[in-house]
Formats: structure tokens, sequence, C-alpha cells
């Protein structure tokens, strides 16, 4: 398949789900934000990016906020959470934020209520991750998900409690305070097994501790990779396609180009939080470059 335009209106919510393994995987939905394109795209020229992903006239783009649920027996793991609803009018406007759907309407889709949640997993902790971790009810901050072990990166929970001038605006340290107040936060390393079958991996670039999750990694052909923000679409697929956010565009390439490389080798199925078109895709190799066959999944109903 070759790259075709996205939408620049946001898609009605439907789950969908792959297999990997053992494991089900579902694209669930916090809505949609818009960014600015150039930033999204770096240095792609314009010609380029605007045809992949047209922008409106303030030059935003469209952008999912894709949650996933991954369900093996007992575990329910939520693998990001999206952006919250704590935001006031002024922010709803910047970023364009539109939560017709919510992480917990998309999961009552499926069925499932939120204390039935086991584990919330966090790639890193910028605000558009993180958000609706926590709710405010009776004029405090509390986990969504209350019965659930979190987890985070070691690195990213340091610096989003104390961010740093640089870091500041990506961060907000209320999100993941609630939630280490509440004794559910437990921050991970560089490569840990999460949960029998689950894995995350340091691959900064984007962020200070930034990780790409794995499910199901010890079967090659049948592994799901969550790209957090390390390839946030399926437009961005080519190594030297980085964003202008990363902090490092050295380390971003270079971590990019190995797990890019090792999802076309290995064809695993990528799972892609930021299309708004596109929750599922399998990277490959097409002569120099990389494109993606996109995985359509099968509706979900809920049981």
């Amino acid at each position: 398949m070759t790259n075709q335009a996205q939408s620049t209106v946001a898609p009605a919510y439907v789950p969908r789900k792959v297999q990997a393994g053992d494991w089900t995987i579902t694209a669930l939905s916090d809505g949609f934000m818009r960014l600015d394109g150039g930033s999204m795209w770096g240095v792609v020229p314009a010609n380029l990016w605007r045809k992949l992903t047209p922008p409106l006239e303030d030059n935003t783009i469209l952008l999912a906020l894709r949650p996933f649920l991954a369900e093996r027996g007992d575990v329910k793991a939520v693998i990001e959470v999206g952006v919250g609803d704590r935001w006031e009018p002024k922010w709803k406007a910047i970023y364009h934020i539109d939560r017709s759907t919510t992480l917990e309407s998309s999961l009552a889709a499926c069925g499932l209520a939120p204390d039935e949640i086991t584990h919330v997993i966090a790639s890193h902790c910028h605000f558009d991750h993180i958000g609706s971790m926590v709710v405010e009810r009776d004029g405090e901050l509390k986990p969504l998900f209350p019965r659930a072990k979190h987890f985070a990166p070691e690195e990213e929970i340091r610096v989003c409690l104390n961010p740093d001038h640089v870091r500041r605006a990506s961060y907000r340290t209320e999100d993941i305070a609630a939630v280490r107040d509440a004794g559910l936060l437990t921050g991970y390393g560089a490569d840990e097994e999460l949960l029998p079958g689950l894995k995350v991996h340091l691959a900064k670039g984007h962020s200070d501790g930034v990780s790409v999750i794995t499910v199901n990694e010890d079967a090659p052909g049948d592994t799901a990779i969550f790209w957090a923000d390390v390839v946030p679409t399926t437009h961005h697929i080519q190594p030297a396609f980085i964003m202008a956010y990363d902090i490092d565009v050295v380390r971003s390439f270079e971590n990019r180009s190995h797990w890019l490389e090792r999802a076309a080798q290995e064809n695993f199925i990528g799972l892609f939080y930021h299309d708004a078109d596109h929750p599922f895709g399998r990277i490959r190799r097409d002569g120099k470059r990389y494109a993606i066959d996109v995985v359509e999944g099968q509706e979900r109903h809920s049981t």
C-alpha cells in the first residue's frame, strides 16, 4: 500500500481488534487533537507532508489519541491513556481537542468499566499520553483506574515531576503525581518484561525515556509493537521523518532506524497512537525505503 492522504475530519469510533498470539489487542479512543504540521514533520518539505496529512488554515493536522487494550487471561492492560478532559477552554481551542469519544466510553463499547482494568502502561509522560490517568472528583485528582498497577519509565516520571524549562511545556506534573500519591505507580527501566509476554524497550530521542512496547515478542511474525511517538503515524515510517518535538534528533534517528528495520524483518503488527485513520499496520521494505500495509482488524463487540 502507498500512503494515502489522511482524514481531515475525525472519523467515527468503531472498536477494532487484532491478535498477537494469545493476546487480543483492541484500538480504543480518547478523541482527537491537532498539532502544527511543520512541528509534526520536522525537516520534511511541506509540499510532501501536506499531501499526506492535509492541514487546516492554521497549519494544524488531525491526530488521533488512541490507547490500546491488551487482554490475555485475567490481564486487561491499557497501553497509553490519552489526553483527558481537564483542559481550560484556551488550551482546548489551541489543540483543537475533540473528545466526542473518550477512553471510558470506548472501554464501555468493549464491555469494560475502569475498575476492571488490571494494568496501565505509559510509553512516556507527555500530557497528550497520560492525561486520562486521572479524573477530578470532589475537587481532587484521583486515578481513573483505581485497581490498576500503573507503569511509566523511571526517567519520564522524574522529568514529569520536575520538568526543566526546555521540557516544561510537554509535561503536567499533576497527572503523574496523583497516581504516585495513590500508591499505584511503578517505574521501569531500559528493557523489562512488565507482564509475561509484554515488554518495554527504551527508544529515547523523542523524549528522555520514551519506550516502545512489544506484545508476544518471542513469536516472530506474531508480535505487536506499540510505537508511541517513536513512529506516531503510518506516514512517519521513514527514519528521517523525525518530529521537531524530538529533543535528541541523533538518538531519535538511531532508535527509529533500529526499530523500523526490526519491525520490517520480523513482520510486527504496528500499533499507531496518533494516526487519524489506521490503528494497525505492518511495515515492510520497499527497496531503500519502507512501505506500510494497513491491517484493518476485526470489529469488536462488547461482551
